[in-house]
């Protein structure tokens, strides 16, 4: 039984897909405050995601966010710039839940990879925000290695463009400090940055390509579509059995990932269906029952794939739906 890929555009039999920052009420009906706690929540779970890597994490900021603009708006508080408010907020809450996160993080049995979230839906303003490489897997790995003040100074300027001045009050700096903590993770990032200088359609072209070449068990095809040094991570956060540190390198990658579909073409029922990954190409990984199995995002560059991450902890899987049963996925493939 070979793995089905379905594209994108297919009717998926599941629970949809949440997707954080949206509420999913209807303006009508709403009072004025409801309308305008709704219409913060995206800009701030924007800030929120890139800032912690984590849907959940970002979540519970926005909340607390929130739930402060509410608290002002009951004291008689009048907020003259509801936006900048709710983003200081927001970017100082997180600050502080990143130096905590950093902590568990060292603890992170195995390599820690970001929350995945599906994007690509043009309805949904939590993904308008440009520039798309600042939502990437490979970017908010980077990211991770910036100091949570690095990290807020970064995104608020070159992502969401706030002046320095506003940076500023932010988070509570200086602006001659802000602009060196800018320049410092500006250096930071460009160093380590992936190259996307590849078009869209030539990226989604790659990919198809890619999946087409796994599933078919092509290695020399799927060669072709790599770079030398193409490194496939795993995140399964000592949850589920995955492979135990990156492998580097277009042979053994290529060997690995057909090794990886033939064990799953023993399972009935499990497809791969292409989708929109954190801005990038990449796949869900669903059982026969269509319960989340795990996420592949791919990095592009230069026309070839540099990276494969596979995130495959139940915990970092949740908010896209129902979350499949791996250890009875392993029982019956013994």
């Amino acid at each position: 039984m070979h793995v089905t890929v379905a594209e994108a555009t297919d009717t998926i039999e599941r629970a949809p897909m949440s997707r954080p920052g949206r509420t999913g009420r209807e303006v009508h009906g709403m009072t004025e405050r409801e309308q305008l706690l709704d219409e913060l929540r995206p800009g701030a779970f924007a800030i929120a995601y890139r800032m912690l890597g984590s849907v959940s994490e970002a979540e519970d900021v926005v909340q607390e966010a929130l739930l402060r603009v509410h608290q002002a708006l009951d004291r008689g508080e009048t907020i003259v710039a509801p936006r900048a408010f709710v983003a200081r907020v927001t970017t100082r809450l997180a600050i502080n839940e990143l130096t905590s996160a950093r902590a568990r993080r060292e603890r992170y049995v195995g390599d820690w990879l970001p929350e995945p979230v599906v994007t690509g839906g043009k309805d949904d303003p939590a993904w308008q925000v440009e520039t798309t490489d600042s939502l990437s897997m490979a970017m908010l790995v980077v990211l991770e290695r910036l100091t949570p003040e690095q990290r807020a100074v970064f995104l608020l300027r070159d992502v969401f463009g706030y002046a320095y001045r506003e940076i500023s009050e932010i988070v509570g700096k200086s602006e001659d400090n802000v602009r060196q903590l800018a320049t410092r993770a500006r250096r930071h990032v460009e160093q380590r940055r992936p190259r996307f200088d590849t078009t869209r359609e030539q990226r989604d072209e790659l990919a198809r390509r890619f999946f087409a070449a796994t599933e078919r068990g092509d290695l020399a095809g799927l060669e072709a579509l790599l770079a030398r040094d193409v490194q496939v991570t795993s995140d399964g956060g000592g949850k589920v059995p995955n492979i135990a540190r990156p492998v580097r390198g277009r042979d053994k990658v290529a060997r690995l990932l057909i090794y990886g579909f033939r064990l799953l073409s023993r399972l009935p029922g499990v497809s791969m269906r292409i989708v929109e990954v954190n801005g990038g190409p990449g796949a869900l990984l669903l059982d026969e029952r269509q319960h989340l199995i795990g996420v592949w995002a791919l990095v592009v560059a230069d026309g070839e794939i540099i990276g494969i991450n596979s995130i495959v902890n139940p915990d970092k899987l949740a908010h896209l739906g129902p979350v499949a049963d791996t250890d009875a996925l392993l029982r019956s493939l013994r």
